[in-house]
């Protein structure tokens, strides 16, 4: 997702070193079994996953639109270059529409995943994007417009109503609940970039909520808000003391990739980089995969098919006659299966079948 510029060095040091909270909750992992469930995974590696035919979470998700087979044949394409993990945006309004059927959908999502050898990071709340989410037929792509039809979760300005909270708490705590034991899903992605569209600590709130709604069903899997703006203190500083392994995300080239790397180290946590890989920002594969598999870092770019979120493009830039940009932004596939790069995918599978 589309992060801003960040900001001064010493900003983000003393974000993520602070550690003057006093009470956290008495259910978070400790470090050692953070460290053992980490020990139990082969390097993780994948992609943040919507199928082609979706522009959205809620395309995605609702029974018009379901769409199983483009999904299993697009994560037949991941287990080809040896990615063994997906990040997937779920959506409350889909579940309020159909409680018993989002779930199936769920776990239908979670058995294709499966026979590929792929586990699943489901990504509960998000900030990004369009603040108002529809139910029901989704917009279609405005031609060479980055995620034109993304939507936030739960919106704006609902996710500062605490008013919904109660209805957002019965959503959270019935899906976690349902698949809290499943091995299928790899840890829960609490809230995407929360804070983000300039809503800062207006954003608190809800992320405190939904920390405190998982820890009360306490799955097995654990759990995570990932790092993404170093000048939003407050909240850094809750999610890096409340999640049980440390998630970040980072599209900047190799030099300040490393930097924050290795801050986020001084957590003594096991890391995933949740976001990453923005070619024209020098965020690249070549660059940024054999860093992150050095450190032992988990690796989750953004995108893997070239499909309706029309993340081939950059963020701010439109090619608004929808012709293919000189260099794509994101993603790994051409809708047929045909890699973008061949160098690319040579190293990634390199990457993912060494010891």
């Amino acid at each position: 997702m589309k992060t801003t510029l960040k900001s001064v060095f010493l900003i983000l040091l003393s974000a993520i070193t602070f550690t003057s909270y006093a009470q956290e909750s008495s259910k978070k992992w400790s470090v050692e079994k953070a460290k053992s469930w980490y020990a139990e995974h082969d390097w993780i590696s994948g992609a943040n996953f919507i199928p082609s035919t979706a522009i959205n979470q809620l395309e995605m998700w609702q029974k018009d639109t379901w769409d199983a087979q483009t999904i299993d044949r697009e994560l037949g394409y991941a287990e080809g270059i040896g990615f063994n993990a997906m990040r997937v945006y779920l959506h409350s309004l889909a579940y309020k529409a159909d409680k018993e059927g989002f779930k199936k959908r769920m776990d239908e999502y979670l058995s294709i995943a499966d026979s590929h050898g792929i586990k699943t990071i489901f990504v509960i709340f998000d900030d990004v994007w369009d603040a108002e989410p529809k139910i029901g037929k989704q917009p279609e792509p405005k031609p060479g417009t980055h995620n034109s039809g993304w939507v936030q979760d739960p919106g704006y300005p609902a996710s500062k109503n605490e008013a919904n909270f109660a209805e957002l708490g019965l959503y959270v705590k019935d899906i976690i609940k349902t698949f809290a034991q499943d091995d299928r899903v790899l840890f829960w992605d609490l809230y995407n970039e929360p804070g983000n569209n300039g809503k800062r600590n207006e954003s608190m709130a809800l992320l405190k909520a939904v920390f405190g709604w998982a820890r009360e069903v306490n799955p097995s899997q654990p759990i995570s808000a990932g790092l993404w703006a170093w000048d939003l203190q407050d909240l850094n500083t809750y999610q890096a003391h409340h999640s049980d392994i440390i998630t970040y995300h980072d599209y900047e080239g190799p030099e300040w990739h490393k930097r924050v790397l290795e801050l986020l180290k001084t957590h003594d946590r096991p890391m995933v980089c949740t976001e990453y890989m923005a070619r024209t920002r020098n965020s690249r594969f070549s660059n940024t995969l054999p860093l992150l598999k050095e450190n032992n870092v988990g690796a989750i770019n953004w995108g893997l098919v070239n499909g309706k979120t029309n993340t081939i493009y950059a963020w701010d830039t439109p090619i608004e006659s929808g012709d293919e940009p000189e260099e794509w932004f994101h993603d790994v596939f051409r809708k047929d299966g045909t890699p973008y790069r061949q160098d690319e995918v040579d190293l990634i599978r390199k990457l993912n079948t060494e010891e």
